[in-house]
């Protein structure tokens, strides 16, 4: 008989893609994973994974096993909703995924407030840009923006952030914006080229993108040091004294801000309870969200 902790680490394993990938998601050691992989090979009589350049990828064998895993894990994760969908209790544990900078400027306030006026609820909060996977309950309840949420998630689309273009006092000390622009330089992506739309969309397209920094947080702390102008969030630039905004720039309605749940967990009582607290939170900031507090 197939063992479910075996099926966890072949599947694990096929999505990693390596031994230690698949050790750091199970949250065992390497060994554990080299064990249980051993003891799936010689029960079914069939090798399940081949390794090749470091990276294992699975058989003809291993494919027919995985796809019957996820069949069995969506199968134990829907029991594991459906009976925490009749829970009404406002305690226990329920887990919160959003951007890192959704929650350091707009919601740290309010998740601690959340924690006082429920001390029964056991919040954990992970920070990330991307959808963590609300059907094998990797977080409860996800806040996003996005304009295109996963179509089975339920929830509310509130409002649509805004953009505009900043720079620290001390780089604008040394330029002329309305005189000469090119002579500045933007903080970009790292896929920009030197002249991206977005930049041909601002007051200053004729300013090209000197640093490219991927993390959203680093940008605006790069902004900050004096290090060029920056297409950044009003909720975060415009509370900054450390910037101000340039002359000429315009507002860019970017995209959506979404609080999602999963539907089998949209009745349970502390994720509803979330839910509406940060909908209710970020409403209360609908302004600096949509840049009308310069």
């Amino acid at each position: 008989m197939i063992d479910w902790d075996d099926c966890r680490v072949a599947l694990a394993l096929q999505r990693a893609g390596t031994v230690r990938g698949a050790a750091l998601a199970l949250g065992v050691n390497h060994a554990t994973v080299s064990r249980r992989l051993a003891a799936l090979n010689e029960g079914l009589g069939a090798r399940l994974f081949e390794r090749a350049d470091g990276i294992y990828r699975p058989t003809d064998a291993g494919q027919m096993l995985i796809a019957s895993a996820i069949r069995m894990e969506e199968a134990v994760h829907g029991a594991e909703r459906s009976v925490a969908g009749l829970d009404s209790r406002l305690g226990g544990r329920v887990t919160l995924s959003l951007p890192d900078a959704v929650a350091q400027y707009l919601l740290i306030d309010a998740l601690g407030d959340f924690e006082t006026a429920f001390p029964d609820i056991d919040l954990l909060v992970l920070t990330s840009h991307e959808f963590v996977n609300l059907d094998r309950r990797e977080a409860d309840v996800v806040v996003r923006i996005t304009n295109t949420p996963p179509d089975h998630l339920v929830g509310r689309r509130l409002f649509k952030y805004v953009r505009s273009c900043y720079a620290a006092p001390r780089y604008l000390a040394n330029q002329d914006p309305v005189g000469n622009p090119a002579a500045m330089r933007w903080i970009g992506w790292p896929e920009d080229s030197d002249m991206p739309d977005w930049v041909r969309q601002t007051g200053y397209p004729t300013t090209p993108v000197g640093l490219r920094i991927e993390n959203m947080l680093l940008r605006h702390a790069a902004a900050c040091a004096g290090r060029g102008l920056i297409l950044d969030a009003c909720f975060m630039a415009d509370p900054e004294p450390g910037l101000v905004r340039l002359p000429n720039a315009r507002p860019h309605p970017d995209r959506d801000i979404w609080v999602l749940v999963h539907p089998d967990l949209k009745e349970v009582a502390r994720v509803r309870m979330l839910a509406r607290h940060l909908t209710t939170a970020l409403a209360a900031k609908r302004d600096l969200i949509e840049g009308r507090c310069p």
